[in-house]
């Protein structure tokens, strides 16, 4: 098994794993209900997506 003949310094260690984290997902704000919700889903707090109701959410007493 090879060996590193040189000790790798931590900024150059770092900077080969800059790529190496999950992405943050792009959050927008209902335009029905003001909630935040991700891109391309249905709105959890009132099932609206692209101005279209799709799911049916009962109303809370």
């Amino acid at each position: 098994m090879a060996h590193p003949k040189h000790k790798l310094s931590k900024q150059r260690r770092n900077k080969r794993r800059t790529h190496d984290f999950a992405p943050v997902p792009t959050l927008s704000v209902c335009p029905n209900c003001g909630a935040t919700v991700m891109y391309h889903r249905v709105c959890p707090e009132c099932g609206f997506y692209r101005g279209r109701q799709i799911i049916e959410k009962k109303a809370e007493k």
